[in-house]
Formats: structure tokens, sequence, C-alpha cells
């Protein structure tokens, strides 16, 4: 029994061990840019919400179609006449006096009734209206949903690129380290030797501490945009991302064109309000077209018994029917000019939107302009940049080849370090702007 007792209490501890490994695991995402904006366009809870929005609104024209479908209504009554109405009859009818009246109570105990009523509109301008824009609105949100999208998507671009674009600074910063290695070591040999002084090793020694320290913060940098990229994404933090696109220099510049011209519709936002503005048009007719009067057809159909003892239901007793079909003409007079009001509203909304459009078309002009001037320069300087970064690393290794064979100065090649270094930083400065550049330009262009 005791070792039963015990092989049961190891089957325990692995059970816990496998459920615990199996929390404790990650999921890993290999993602290439289409796949993370894939990604987020599922989880990202703005996209989502905006997509929630073109559902509702599909919603809303299933409830605008309803009001030119026949609406039926059964209802059911059953009465239970505690005390019989009285009603008071003349009293000449039956030979009394004048002004006098007699009690009479007319009725049943029990009165029974089941009703189908029958409402159909068979003419209504704002019902047409809303038929008629069911589809526009339906692109409206739909449109909304993909103004969301751009606008997360461009910024999914920009954090994914600079995190790829972020692997050559670290390979620049382990070059450094290496090579500032390199020189601590045959540093510390010539003072061995007597060709230097030991404050030349510390000076090595420090620029390679520095080196390594900015290592270290440009990798918490980039796990900080990491955590940035998931939560963009929608994706849980504890999840591994690898990016698996690259992004060169060539990749950049071909997306930049001199060619001038572009086309206002080719901007989702503008398509947006472009939408807005025909919803705006529907709703000024839809008031406009409830000064028409309005006709529906109505009809019901019922059955009621009555009964003085409690047998409604009981087998060949007899029920009555009441059935009619009815048209209803509805002609507005005057509502006090609401209708008026709403008609002049909406054109003011209307002429809202128009300035809103117009007001876009500049601000595109604008952004196309602008992110072209700002492309193009991010182009050129990141170009001036790398041969600048290029010829700082010859004077670098010139000046290195002058140290070891002792004619060149401590002073000199922590300079040339130095400024190796800041070249290096203001090359990266310039991908990262040209990265940002590169996606406000495909923006601006539509071309997204």
């Amino acid at each position: 029994m005791k070792e039963r007792g015990t092989e049961r209490l190891v089957w325990l501890l692995c059970l816990v061990l496998i459920v615990g490994t199996a929390s404790a695991q990650t999921t890993r995402h290999d993602f290439t840019i289409q796949q993370a904006v894939d990604y987020a366009r599922r989880n990202n809870a703005q996209v989502k919400n905006a997509l929630l929005n073109v559902q509702s609104q599909k919603q809303t024209n299933r409830e605008i179609t309803a009001g030119a479908l026949p609406n039926i209504t059964g209802t059911v009554g059953l009465t239970d006449f505690i005390d019989i109405p009285t009603s008071l009859i003349p009293g000449e009818i039956f030979g009394q006096p004048a002004g006098t009246f007699i009690p009479v109570q007319f009725g049943t105990k029990y009165n029974a009734t089941g009703t189908l009523q029958l409402q159909q509109a068979l003419f209504d301008g704002q019902i047409f209206i809303g038929l008629k824009a069911r589809q526009t609105s339906i692109d409206y949100q739909t449109k909304n949903f993909e103004v969301t999208e751009e606008n997360v998507k461009a910024n999914i671009y920009k954090l994914y690129y600079q995190l790829v674009v972020s692997k050559t600074q670290i390979d620049l910063l382990d070059a450094n380290i290496t090579r500032l290695q390199k020189l601590e070591h045959d540093a510390n040999e010539l003072f061995k030797n007597g060709f230097a002084e030991k404050l030349d090793v510390d000076k090595v020694s420090v620029q390679l501490a520095n080196v390594q320290t900015e290592k270290t913060k440009a990798l918490n940098s980039i796990s900080i945009g990491y955590l940035g990229l998931k939560t963009l994404m929608g994706m849980p933090v504890k999840d591994t991302l690898l990016l698996m696109d690259g992004l060169s220099e060539d990749q950049i510049k071909n997306d930049f064109t001199n060619d001038t011209a572009y086309q206002y519709a080719d901007r989702k936002d503008f398509q947006y309000l472009a939408l807005g503005k025909k919803l705006n048009e529907f709703n000024i007719k839809r008031y406009q077209l409830s000064y028409i009067p309005t006709l529906n057809l109505t009809g019901s159909y019922a059955k009621n018994a009555q009964r003085n003892s409690f047998d409604i239901f009981a087998k060949g007793g007899q029920w009555f029917t009441t059935s009619f079909i009815g048209l209803n003409l509805s002609v507005p007079i005057f509502d006090g000019f609401a209708r008026d009001a709403r008609i002049k509203r909406s054109k003011i909304e209307l002429r809202e939107t128009e300035n809103m459009i117009d007001n876009l078309k500049l601000s595109i002009d604008n952004d196309v302009e602008q992110s072209k001037i700002n492309f193009k320069t991010a182009l050129a300087t990141m170009d001036f940049q790398k041969k600048n970064m290029q010829l700082a690393e010859t004077v670098y290794n010139q000046t290195k080849k002058k140290f070891e064979v002792g004619t060149g100065s401590n002073t000199e090649i922590t300079s040339a370090q130095t400024d190796l270094t800041t070249a290096q930083t203001n090359y990266i400065n310039a991908l990262y702007s040209a990265i940002i550049a590169r996606v406000d330009y495909l923006k601006a262009t539509g071309k997204l």
C-alpha cells in the first residue's frame, strides 16, 4: 500500500511539473512585415473596434430594412371582471319619470381575445432614402476601418524596420569593441615594453568601457522597441517575436520617385470624407421627403370569447370574429418648423464636410511635397553619412597603423576612434530618419 501511495505521489509531482512547464512556455512568432501587419489587423484593439463598427452598421441596416417590411403583432388577453361594469339607462324607456336612470350590467364575467395586427408602409420617403443609403453607410464604416488600419500599419512599418536596422547599429558597436579590445591589448604590450605610458592604456580602457555602455543602452532601447511593437500589434508581451525581413539602402531608395503626379482619391482618409459627404446628402433628402405624406396599410384579425363561467377553452365554445383592413394617409401640416430646422442643419453639416474635404486637399498637397523633400533629404543625408563613416574608418585604420609602428600618438588614435563613433552614430540616425521618411512618403502618396 505504501508503494502504491509513493507511486501516486511521483505521478502527481510529474503532472505538476508538466503543467508548470507548459504554462511557462511562450509562443514564438517569426514574422515578415506583412505577417506583422496581418497579425495587428486581427489583434490591435483600435482595428478590431473599427471592424466591429462595420458589423454594427450591418445590424443598423437590417433595422432600416425592417421599416420597409410588414410588421405583424400578436396579442392575447384574458379578463376576469370581478365586478361587471354598470351602465345607466334612461328611466323613460321603462316608463319611469324623466331624469331617472336604471343601473344595468352588460357583458360577461370572463372575456378572452386573440388578435393579429398587420402594418405595412406603402410609401414613406424617409424609409426609401434609408434603404438607398445602406450601402454607403457600410462603405463609410469600412473606409473608417481602412483608415484606422493604415495608421496602425504605418507605425508598425516604422517600428519594424527601425528594429531591423538596429542590427546594423549593434554590428557597428561590436566592431568598435573588437577594435578597442585589440588596441587595448596592443597598448598594454607597448606599455610592458616601455614604448607607451600607463595613461595611454587607461585612455583606451575608458573608450572601450564607453562603447560597451553604448551597446548596453542600444540593446535596452531595442528591447523597449520590441515591447512597443508587440503592444501595437496586440501581441502578448511574453511571446517571442523574430523579424524575418531585411531592409537595405537600395530598397529604401527604390520607393522614391520624382514623379509629382498623385490623386487625392488614392488617400483613404479622402475616400472616407467623400463618403461622409454622400451620407450628408442622403440626410438632406431624408428630411426633405418628410414633407411628403406617408401611406400605410393596416389590418387586424381578432377572435373574442365571452363567458359567465370559466370555460373559455372548452370544446365547442363559441368565438366571435372581428377583422378589418384599412389605409392610413398621414399628411404633415405644421410641426413648428422642426423639419425646416433639420434640413438647414443638415445643409450646414454638408458645408462643414465640404470644407473639411477642401482642407484635406491642401493637407494632402502639403504632406506629399513635405514628405518628398524630407525623403529626398534623408536619402542624401544617408549617403553622405555612410561615406563619412567609411572615411572615418579609413582615418582610424591609418592612425592605428601609425600608432602600432610608434609614429603616432595615443591622442591621435583616441581622436580618430571618437570621430569614427560619431560618424557611425550619425549614419545610424540617418538610416532611421530615412526609414521614417520613406513610410511618411508612401502614406502621403497613398501607396503604403
